[in-house]
């Protein structure tokens, strides 16, 4: 386990320095006559597991073309796309009407996945607990302290609940695992509202500070008592235990593919910037999400081609594609629900390139799919061949 995590962190911090250490390139192999470009995009440690796949089987399919993914956190991920300086920003917190003035022009939110922020935790010898919001609201607050503390124990009989300290650990960087987080706990907690409110970013009044998803799970892995807020996938990937949380109908739910899109099971609207925390559904698991790809909508700005918005564009599809989405499934994140799959076409066929529409009329997963898999196909593991 601490090799996996080992290598988890080395990939992590290898797709940062290779972001870093790649720009927007476009050229030619004259021995091969292949045209060489460079897609870039930077935000969310959330999705990058997925990421990771699912850009290495567009690039396997489509010869030619890199994806370099810097995973930074969603705030980065926003502050690249302000500067133009990468091509696609990421984020698990949708961009507020304030954040999207910023910016220079209008962004489209294209959802990629769902995921769940799970309460990851080690303690010997308890193997099942259940918590509720109130409850994580409390012990990220510093007020509840102990692990046999009464208001646990009394939720969880029979538990062999140690009198050891709890330590919280947070996200130190600009998160959107953090907003959906804070934005649950606002949610539950009047006094969470009322004292830490939700944001990317805030300043905690308890607990270790660690960088990233993988930052998190790692500490969490390797301290007796730790608990920590982290994408599903991460803990599922380290065998992490996680809690049951307390839906909004009274229900203990843990984090499942079915789980969390239940939570989805609701009008999206037409842009996509969706909350499905705290969902009414008596299935969903309370800290779901959607995660999203960030993108301006006129793509003709800096040194762009219009064959590399095309390129963009192509990726997207493939993401949005059967084969795109069940890469999703198949690492943990839920694939999104046809509706939101038909809202993310709409947005799409707005872009273009200056006043040239770059969509060409596809409106159906399948369309898309065809499109998407044009140079090629993926195999029933994922990749591309």
């Amino acid at each position: 386990m601490k090799r996996f995590l080992l290598f988890t962190s080395l990939l992590f911090f290898a797709s940062l320095l290779l972001f870093l250490s790649s720009c927007k390139t476009g050229s030619s192999d004259s021995q091969k006559g292949i045209s060489r470009s460079t897609i870039s995009g930077a935000g969310a440690t959330f999705p990058y597991p997925y990421y990771n796949i699912v850009f290495r089987d567009f690039m396997r399919i489509n010869e030619g073309i890199t994806v370099n993914y810097g995973a930074m956190g969603s705030g980065g991920g926003i502050r690249s796309l302000r500067d133009r300086s990468v091509d696609f920003g990421a984020s698990d917190a949708f961009m507020t009407d304030k954040e999207l003035e910023t910016m220079n022009g209008e962004v489209i939110h294209i959802a990629t996945c769902l995921g769940g922020v799970v309460m990851a935790y080690t303690l010997e010898g308890v193997d099942s607990l259940r918590l509720t919001g109130p409850l994580i609201s409390d012990i990220f607050l510093g007020k509840v302290k102990k692990w046999n503390d009464p208001r646990i124990t009394s939720i969880n009989p029979g538990v062999p609940l140690p009198n050891l300290d709890i330590t919280p650990v947070y996200r130190s960087d600009g998160s959107g695992t953090t907003f959906n987080f804070s934005e649950y706990l606002s949610v539950v907690s009047p006094e969470w509202n009322r004292v830490m409110g939700k944001g990317k970013a805030l300043k905690w009044e308890a607990g270790i500070a660690a960088k990233g998803n993988p930052g998190v799970a790692g500490i969490v892995q390797q301290t007796e008592g730790a608990i920590g807020y982290i994408g599903s996938e991460y803990a599922l990937t380290l065998n992490l235990k996680t809690a049951k949380l307390k839906n909004r109908t009274g229900r203990f739910v843990e984090a499942t593919l079915e789980t969390i899109s239940a939570a989805a099971n609701v009008d999206l609207p037409d842009d996509m910037r969706a909350t499905i925390t705290d969902s009414a559904d008596p299935n969903a698991y309370p800290i779901s999400l959607f995660t999203w790809i960030l993108l301006y909508k006129d793509q003709q700005y800096g040194n762009r081609t219009k064959e590399e918005a095309m390129e963009l564009l192509d990726l997207l599809l493939y993401m949005l594609s059967p084969p795109g989405q069940k890469v999703a499934a198949q690492i943990n994140y839920a694939p999104l629900p046809e509706q939101g799959l038909e809202k993310n076409y709409r947005l799409l066929q707005g872009l273009h390139y200056g006043g040239e529409p770059l969509f060409d009329g596809l409106t159906s997963t399948d369309d898309a799919g065809a499109r998407a898999l044009e140079g090629g196909e993926a195999d029933n593991d994922g990749e591309g061949r």
